[in-house]
């Protein structure tokens, strides 16, 4: 079997088209058609909510609790973990095993092991148009407005183009194709007929909450400061309708330059063999919870796509509800291509669930991260049919009824009615004894530590 692997940055959930996440219409055609070919797998989370520490976890197979590495600014080669012999990335397993590797756009993310390609060309930001920033309310990234560039010159669709010609040649070996986008990462500048397709008076806002920080302990407060703080400004801008538009614009164009590939494979001798797999690296916050952007435990920041086409195994139009990781890929495709990963692996295959979608399942949606600065602390999250259990330090949780609560506003965990669900979820996520160190960064600065650093100091 070949393997066509698809990956979207900062694409959240809203287009799976269900309320509690997202009210409004998405135009997402492609993933929607590829999702109904397959298993969609809504319930499907990050082991990390931020790129580089998703993607090294991902593609190495490797938690974030095992590594230390749960944020972006930490240097990923002091990870003695991740960079041992026998860490073997996705694309390495494949080539390892006589496949054909090429790899297209923004796959990995800090960490990769380069020898593992045949071909790689990595993502490359298109240039600010002329006159950026266009929404006037900052300046680098966190800007939206149409882009100068014709569409065929933009550097998703590039990437696209080299995944294309990649399915258009033929292949004496079975072939491990990875594509992609850097899109809808900010800032989002996409051709004007996307915005056209979203009408400013039809788009539908997130649904928000004034008070919804009020009971979160501090450094759960914390998390959501920074650039979270980017939120606010859009709001009490005015422009919280334009920033959805734009966001809802870039999201149509990736889900044309996803459809172009697939479009590509359908149209090939590969269809019938390939397996296909299409994941977003994390989620992605536009006000919910005063925040904007990722890098975050709720809902909004953990909650990604998933969706597998695997023929002959898994069942057309498969909507799978269980609570499954990204680090849940590597086992899988290993498992489909009849190939043996190394035994450091976690996560857990999930060709039970390609099989039958409502097969019994134990949550692996664990998510880690830490303060980009103060990394002294490793905050860990599960996600399961009884709600989220998150815990920062000591005596810092949180604990939402996702079955009453879905917008995860109301913290109840000191409500002694939930102390037996905390309890069991408690004993579910590594403790501060088992989790990875978060590795330093350049941006570290000395905090408080944890009960047991005290105790040992």
């Amino acid at each position: 079997m070949n393997v066509l692997f698809l990956v979207a940055d900062d694409l959240n959930s809203w287009l799976l088209e269900d309320a509690d996440r997202y009210a409004g219409r998405v135009v997402a055609p492609n993933l929607r058609k590829l999702a109904a070919s397959g298993v969609n797998f809504t319930r499907a989370y990050t082991a990390a909510p931020v790129c580089s520490p998703s993607r090294t976890a991902f593609f190495s197979g490797v938690a974030p609790w095992k590594s230390g590495i749960y944020n972006n600014a930490q240097t990923i080669n002091k990870s003695e973990v991740v960079n041992r012999d026998e860490v073997l990335s996705l694309a390495g397993l494949f080539k390892k095993n006589g496949y054909g590797t090429f790899g297209y756009g923004k796959i990995t993310h800090g960490w990769d092991q380069k020898k593992h390609w045949d071909d790689k060309v990595g993502h490359k930001r298109d240039p600010a148009p002329p006159g950026a920033p266009l929404a006037g309310l900052s300046g680098g990234e966190q800007d939206w407005g149409i882009i100068h560039l014709a569409e065929d010159q933009m550097n998703d669709t590039g990437g696209a183009n080299k995944a294309i010609a990649v399915l258009e040649k033929q292949h004496a070996k079975p072939f491990f194709l990875a594509y992609g986008t850097f899109n809808p990462h900010m800032p989002w500048y996409v051709p004007k007929k996307y915005f056209d397709m979203y009408p400013l008076d039809q788009i539908v806002l997130p649904e928000l909450k004034a008070d919804d920080l009020d009971d979160f302990p501090p450094l759960a407060k914390a998390v959501s400061d920074g650039i979270g703080s980017f939120a606010d400004k859009v709001i009490e801008s005015g422009q919280h309708k334009k920033a959805v538009q734009a966001y809802l614009a870039t999201t149509t164009y990736v889900d044309t330059q996803f459809g172009r590939v697939l479009d590509a494979l359908e149209n090939s001798p590969y269809n019938d063999n390939t397996i296909v797999v299409f994941l977003t690296d994390h989620g992605f916050h536009l006000g919910e919870k005063h925040h904007w952007q990722k890098t975050t435990l709720w809902e909004e920041g953990t909650h990604t796509l998933l969706m597998f086409r695997a023929p002959g195994v898994s069942k057309t139009g498969g909507v799978s509800e269980r609570f499954v990781s990204l680090m849940d890929i590597y086992p899988t495709l290993a498992e489909l291509c009849g190939l043996t990963p190394p035994a450091y692996i976690d996560g857990r295959s999930l060709v039970p669930l390609l099989k039958d979608p409502k097969a019994p399942w134990e949550s692996t949606a664990i998510t880690g991260l830490c303060d980009k600065s103060k990394t002294d602390l490793a905050y860990i999250s599960i996600r399961n049919e009884l709600g989220r259990y998150t815990r920062y330090g000591a005596n810092e949780e949180e604990f939402y009824d996702a079955t009453k609560d879905p917008h995860e506003w109301t913290n109840q965990i000191d409500n002694s009615k939930y102390a037996t669900t905390v309890d069991r979820l408690r004993a579910l996520v590594p403790s501060f004894e088992e989790a990875a160190q978060p590795l330093p960064s350049a941006l570290t600065t000395k905090r408080r530590g944890t009960r047991k650093e005290k105790k040992k100091n």
